[in-house]
């Protein structure tokens, strides 16, 4: 049931910053609903492509659809508003990348699969759906650059299995997996934590032939 919840404050959370980032490229409402369910639901459906893990969850759960294309209208009409609590959001998405992690892993722990297809299945959840929606807006994908984003979903994963490996009942397991997600992203963003950068660029000559890189 926590999970249940969580999720849904997520998916609202999410929907409702792809509505804002369709805004920004002058979608109509069909842009919009579009994009603030492929923000929210889109990890959660690539996983279940990925895993053959059928029927995906929006179509198990219709009424999930429902809730982010509500949100993403709804967004619409109170935008300023939305921009202005931008920290809300973030609080509200941290909560949400580890409650997609947590219900990857479990998924891929119930088709019994192996731990290291359990992680990649958290990361794919927790991620995916920022990934899809920065690419349809056409934007530089911001889970893949500056924030540890994809590091805090590998690491509630890898908590989440330890602490079940350990024998930790789920609830409990789930709730410390919470909290220590939850915080790691938060310090990480207070800190500007972030992994180390790979930055290459070439030197051309004067005919225009690279020369070498650094």
């Amino acid at each position: 049931m926590l999970l249940t919840i969580l999720y849904i404050i997520g998916i609202t959370a999410e929907a409702m910053t792809g509505a804002i980032s369709a805004g920004k490229r002058k979608m109509d409402w069909f842009g919009v609903m579009f994009v603030a369910s492929v923000a929210a639901i889109g990890g959660g459906t690539a996983r279940d492509i990925i895993l053959g893990h059928y029927p995906v969850g929006w179509i198990k759960h219709p009424e999930y659809i429902m809730i982010t294309c509500i949100a993403g209208v709804f967004t619409t009409l109170i935008a300023p508003w939305v921009v202005r609590n931008q920290r809300l959001f973030i609080v509200l998405d941290s909560i949400g990348l580890v409650v997609f992690s947590i219900i990857g892993c479990r998924v891929a722990i119930d088709m019994g699969l192996p731990p290291l297809i359990c992680v990649i299945a958290a990361i794919v959840t927790g991620i995916f759906g920022g990934l899809l929606r920065d690419l349809i807006c056409r934007q530089t994908p911001l889970v893949l650059h500056k924030e540890l984003y994809a590091s805090v979903a590998l690491f509630a994963a890898g908590l989440y299995l330890t602490l079940l490996c350990y024998g930790i009942e789920d609830s409990i397991a789930i709730i410390i997996t919470l909290a220590g997600g939850f915080s790691l992203r938060m310090i990480a963003l207070k800190f500007s934590w972030s992994l180390p950068v790979f930055h290459f660029e070439q030197e051309q000559t004067e005919q225009g032939t690279p020369t070498k890189g650094k």
